[in-house]
């Protein structure tokens, strides 16, 4: 439970954030917001409003994301999730640096968020089939994508990094053939030990898989 004091500071943020709306947004007052405290979900939908009225501070975002990896901190991971659910289309612009940070990802905290990013990237892509993805995305942004997500599959992550990779990998096997056997295996080796939410996305993706005739 927070203390009075805590709940002032969050009362005096939210105020801050919501007056602010009225006016532009610097890098550094971003950058400050982010590392003032562990924001609240209300908190992210305010700053998360703000970033959609100046869609050029999402590579500041995108940056600070990579950043606070190295601290185990999520706000900037999860304000971006957030702000990639409402403007997917935010994320174009700076595509290569986000896919090329994929990668270098180590905490949790960032890996879950991004790792659901690419999901909502490769549904874009494959099932929506939104012009101004296919327009952009290079095959060799798919690939890079598709390591990543292999990684964060059969590696040592968590559930849910887990869960948004294996449906990434489904989709970006409608493109990459050898994609489908591969992920089939995989599911099959790790369903039985995984965890009950593993488990029920692993069996609907392996029965998506077999009505394509794998």
């Amino acid at each position: 439970m927070r203390t009075v004091g805590e709940q002032k500071r969050a009362i005096a943020l939210l105020l801050f954030l919501y007056f602010s709306l009225l006016h532009v947004l610097t890098p550094q007052q971003l950058h400050n917001t982010l590392h003032s405290k562990r924001l609240s979900k209300a908190e992210i939908d305010l700053l998360v409003e703000r970033i959609v009225a100046q869609p050029t501070l999402t590579e500041t975002l995108l940056q600070e994301v990579f950043e606070e990896d190295k601290n185990g901190t999520f706000n900037a991971s999860w304000t971006f999730d957030h702000l990639m659910r409402k403007r997917l289309s935010y994320l174009l612009p700076v595509f290569e640096p986000f896919v090329q940070g994929l990668g270098q990802l180590t905490s949790a905290s960032c890996i879950r968020p991004m790792a659901h990013v690419c999901e909502m990237v490769t549904e874009a892509y494959f099932t929506t089939k939104v012009t101004a993805f296919q327009n952009t995305i290079t095959e060799e942004q798919l690939e890079r994508i598709l390591t990543v997500c292999f990684d964060w599959l059969i590696g040592d992550h968590k559930v849910a990094a887990k869960v948004f990779a294996m449906t990434s990998l489904y989709h970006l096997g409608k493109k990459f053939t050898w994609v489908h056997p591969a992920l089939k295996q995989v599911l099959e080796d790790t369903i039985a030990t995984g965890s009950a939410g593993y488990r029920h996305r692993a069996k609907k993706t392996l029965d998506m898989l077999v009505a394509l005739g794998y």
